[in-house]
């Protein structure tokens, strides 16, 4: 792919527990337009594409009677799909980023390679059960999910906190801008990929 064509995908999951669609353009402006049914998982993605200056288009739908889970991990994995597809072979990329976000009391640490291997750890320390219709036991999974399909090793950390809407949006915002910097292209690579291995 050249340095000038736009790095674009689009994914479809359908299961008999929820149907998913994503759009992404890695080389885009923030717009997004998002809709899964959880209005605090429509604001984190938000945060994504925002502030890691991606176009992102979700539509989501699944068994929100049964449960959250089901659908916000389809969509991590989705989005994830989605992400890998548009970075291609790699070739030409940072590979790496890492961003600290703060809101308010709270400071969250994002770092991520995107290295060809699925992994993700997350130490946020929230305190509620839910904010607003997400449960915080699925943002960990979210983001196992989103790492394990998207290929990329990612690693979130509190670093201070106290708001739980504040735990939540500062790391998918630190998510945002680590993976900013991971996907640019740098010029000095040229079309080598980042890697003594030559692949990733």
């Amino acid at each position: 792919m050249s340095s000038g064509t736009p790095r674009k995908a689009r994914v479809e999951r359908e299961t008999r527990e929820t149907r998913v669609a994503v759009e992404v353009c890695l080389d885009g402006g923030g717009g997004c337009a998002v809709d899964t049914g959880i209005g605090m998982l429509d604001h984190m993605l938000e945060q994504i594409a925002r502030h890691g200056l991606f176009d992102l288009e979700v539509s989501a739908s699944g068994d929100l009677d049964r449960d959250e889970h089901h659908l916000v991990e389809d969509v991590g994995l989705c989005l994830g799909a989605a992400f890998d597809e548009a970075l291609g072979d790699r070739a030409g990329l940072v590979r790496m980023g890492h961003a600290v976000v703060p809101m308010d009391e709270t400071l969250v640490l994002a770092a991520l390679d995107l290295s060809g291997r699925g992994y993700a750890t997350a130490d946020l320390k929230f305190e509620r059960d839910r904010v607003g219709q997400l449960p915080t036991e699925l943002v960990s999974h979210f983001l196992e999910s989103f790492a394990r399909t998207a290929r990329m090793t990612l690693h979130v950390r509190e670093l201070a906190g106290g708001n739980d809407h504040h735990r939540m949006e500062a790391a998918f915002k630190a998510l945002a801008r680590a993976l900013g910097t991971a996907v640019r292209r740098d010029a000095r690579a040229g079309q080598d990929v980042p890697s003594t291995k030559g692949s990733l």
